[in-house]
Order: structure tokens, then sequence, then C-alpha cells
């Protein structure tokens, strides 16, 4: 039986600057901080000779966390179609907020490029729980390419 998400993996070219957006931008918290090397992790993911700093964080909100992984070897590469919407596979995840324009505003003052503005999900496209007077998106890409969504519910 699956008990929920443990966590989500997000791996970085750089570290320091991937915690500057996650911590100093966005607000999470660091907890988490390992060293990844030897035949353990080798097997794990598939990968020959690894050595890796994997950082976790979580939201004020709490879980689920998400690891921040750099690998310093083998070193993998940036491929500009998973920066797409459309692309198949994982391709982004959401992080709910209490005032997307605020969130916005901190985003584009940080540098961050949002995609448009906070726009309203019609009414009638889906179903909330009851009594959520509907939903706001915006996407935007995070330091390494990785699509990020907010979402507010009103």
């Amino acid at each position: 039986m699956i008990r929920g998400i443990d966590h989500l993996n997000i791996v970085v070219a750089d570290m320091a600057r991937a915690l500057a957006f996650y911590v100093g931008v966005l607000g999470f918290t660091k907890t988490k901080e390992a060293h990844l090397e030897g035949e353990w992790i080798e097997k794990i993911v598939g990968l020959r000779g690894v050595r890796a700093h994997a950082v976790f964080i979580v939201s004020p909100g709490g879980e689920p966390r998400i690891e921040l992984l750099q690998y310093h070897a083998p070193v993998g590469v940036a491929l500009a179609e998973n920066s797409r919407a459309n692309t198949r596979g994982l391709r982004h995840f959401a992080l709910r907020v209490d005032d997307i324009a605020t969130m916005t505003a901190t985003l584009r003052a940080a540098g961050v490029e949002v995609w448009g503005e906070p726009t309203p999900v019609p009414s009638g496209v889906v179903k909330f729980e009851a009594g959520s007077g509907g939903k706001t998106l915006i996407y935007f890409l995070d330091p390494d390419g990785v699509i990020v969504e907010l979402a507010e519910y009103r």
C-alpha cells in the first residue's frame, strides 16, 4: 500500500544557486544534508563513479520534502525540452500559496521570469472541494529550468 509521497527530487547544476532560490526566494527551510558516493548509491541510480551533494528542504507548510541533488560526477546535461509544459514525463510540481499576487511580485523582484499573470481556472473546468471559490494558477521556471506552478485557492 502506498502511504504517500516521501519526497520529490530536483537535480541542480549549482547547489548554492538552488538554495538561494528555494530558501531565499520561496521561503523553504533546509532540513538535512548528505554527501553521496559509493557502491550503494551507484546501485540505486544506475550510474558509476557517483559523487553527489543532497540537501532536503521543506516548504513553510511542511511535507513532502524536496531533495535538491547536485551531481559532481558524473555530471548530467540540461535538456531545453524539459522546460516546456508539453514535454512527456514529470513536468512540474505545484506549490499552494495564500497570496499569488504577492508571491508573483516576489518572484519578479528576484529576477524570475514568470509566465504571464496569475490566471483563474474557469469555473466548471475542475470541481473543487465544497466551499472553495476557485483556483488561480501561474507557472515559472526555477534556476535549473524546472517548471513550478503556484496555486491559490479561494
